[in-house]
């Protein structure tokens, strides 16, 4: 006889094939009730299940795939579909399988920074990208506001926002920064003057990492050199209201930043500033160097205001973004430095 004909006739008792697939007895008849695994023959009289040789390979694929976690009705699809659909079974739960561990991960790091003992929670960033992002953002706050007078920290994914208001203009700067998962105080408001002073502290640090130290402060460290932030408490204007709520960019103008700040220092209140036609560009009377996009528009600003908000940019040029017919605020943005916006509110002119 061939060996083809002592495969067709072999068959092993349910605890010789367990020992080869791997699997327990108990987990073979399982797997013959579920339709999965079932034996070649049965035992009419006493319901022994007998199995061939061949099922081997399939009973060790389904051990691994269940050992791998997969439900047996993904497992079925890998054992009986097509190579194709056992690729796509597979990866889609590979993908499901690593987000879930993900989000484990992360929970059990939570959970762990917050038993005693553990790690903080921090944001690591450039000492000097610091310093210049609060340069940029700690003009715009109010020192005569209770709240105002604070800068918003916020830590997320892959960057540390600075957000400043003194309800006439909002400046945000985006600082990329290694963030470690929450949980962090909410909010962190500090102070815009002891923020300055521990930024200028920082600048010529390569690095620094700013870390929760419970709900009252947060520590700026550089090595083993170190400063305290207090942390002040109160709810923050909800500024993402106002980026979520401005209109589409309809004009733009790109001007010399210092030729702009300069016409804006010798402008009366309110300024009036006109784009389009043969000067591009007019601060009041003075023509300022300027390419503008979209249609000509009149408009006026607190000249201090925008000053402020043009001297805060970074490099030679600075862009104004306005949507509609420039009812609602101004767009300054830094040319060279993306992270960086200030909104400043239009107002009447009295014409």
């Amino acid at each position: 006889m061939s060996g083809m004909d002592d495969e067709a006739t072999e068959r092993l008792s349910i605890g010789t094939f367990a020992r080869l697939a791997g699997l327990s007895p108990s987990a073979l008849r399982f797997y013959d009730d579920c339709g999965v695994l079932p034996p070649a023959e049965v035992d009419p009289v006493t319901g022994y299940r007998r199995y061939a040789p061949g099922q081997r390979e399939r009973a060790v694929l389904l051990r691994r795939l269940r050992a791998a976690g997969l439900p047996l009705v993904a497992a079925a699809a890998v054992l009986d579909g097509s190579p194709e659909r056992a690729r796509a079974v597979l990866r889609e739960w590979q993908r499901r399988t690593e987000e879930e561990a993900r989000l484990a991960g992360e929970a059990l790091a939570e959970v762990l920074r917050e038993l005693p003992g553990g790690a903080p929670a921090r944001a690591v960033l450039g000492g000097a990208e610091l310093a210049g992002a609060v340069r940029q953002v700690a003009p715009a706050a109010d020192p005569g506001h209770p709240l105002l007078r604070c800068v918003l920290l916020e830590p997320a994914d892959g960057e540390l926002r600075l957000v400043a208001t003194d309800r006439y203009r909002l400046s945000v700067r985006a600082v990329p920064a290694r963030v470690t998962a929450r949980p962090w105080p909410e909010p962190l408001l500090v102070e815009a003057a002891a923020l300055r002073e521990v930024a200028e502290w920082a600048r010529a640090a390569e690095e620094v990492a700013l870390e929760a130290a419970g709900a009252d402060a947060v520590w700026v460290r550089d090595g083993e050199r170190e400063r305290r932030l207090p942390l002040v408490a109160g709810e923050f204007p909800a500024y993402r209201l106002v980026l979520d709520a401005l209109e589409p960019v309809r004009h733009r103008v790109i001007a010399d930043r210092v030729a702009l700040g300069a016409a804006l220092s010798q402008a009366r209140t309110p300024v009036v500033v006109r784009t389009g036609g043969p000067a591009g560009l007019l601060v009041g009377e003075t023509a300022v160097p300027a390419l503008v996009t979209g249609p000509g528009l009149r408009v006026a600003f607190d000249p201090v205001v925008l000053a402020g908000a043009v001297e805060s940019a970074v490099g030679p040029d600075v862009l104004l973004e306005l949507g509609g017919e420039g009812a609602g605020p101004v767009r300054v943005r830094s040319a060279d430095q993306g992270g960086f916006t200030t909104l400043v509110m239009v107002v009447r002119d009295g014409s």
